[in-house]
């Protein structure tokens, strides 16, 4: 990022990918790498596949094999799993497989940051682009996501209200 003035406290600029850049409403925090945890010292985020004991309730709609729909209707993935909170006992993401160069991965999608439509059969999102589900910054383990990359994930999908479009970055007057 590049100061936008030779003054000091000037505002930054992105000057590469704005979504990734970690200015503006891309910035996040930078905090511990490790993850959060339960009162029992074990990670309090997990994928429903590696949870015992939950499940999702069959009067609400289940959104794993769903397409994921981005703010321009092109679809960005499928959702795979959803990642709840055994502390609170709520679904926090939302596992979508996406397709990029080096071919597909799965990324986390926070739930604040999606819909989930049971009559359309599909999950959407508002803040970025289909084709930009494929740079969501990536979590390292596949069952266990840190502080850190929590905190650059939801960054990301934030940064998309302002940057996913040229014409969302400019003045509404």
């Amino acid at each position: 990022a590049t100061p936008v003035g030779g003054w000091l406290g000037a505002p930054l600029e992105p000057d590469g990918n704005p979504m990734l850049d970690g200015v503006g409403p891309a910035a996040y925090a930078e905090r511990a790498d490790i993850p959060d945890a339960t009162i029992h010292g074990t990670p309090k985020l997990l994928p429903l596949r590696a949870a015992d004991g939950f499940y999702i309730d069959t009067h609400d709609p289940d959104p794993r094999g769903m397409p994921v729909i981005g703010a321009d209707g092109r679809q960005g993935g499928i959702v795979r799993d959803v990642w709840l909170d055994r502390a609170e006992y709520i679904i926090r993401y939302l596992e979508v497989e996406v397709s990029d160069k080096t071919g597909k991965r799965n990324v986390l999608l926070p739930t604040t940051m999606s819909r989930v439509s049971g009559s359309r059969n599909q999950v959407e999102v508002k803040s970025i682009l289909g084709k930009q589900f494929a740079n969501v910054p990536a979590h390292r383990k596949p069952d266990v996501v840190t502080r850190l990359e929590e905190d650059r994930i939801c960054a990301y999908y934030a940064s998309g209200h302002l940057y996913a479009t040229p014409e969302r970055a400019e003045p509404l007057i």
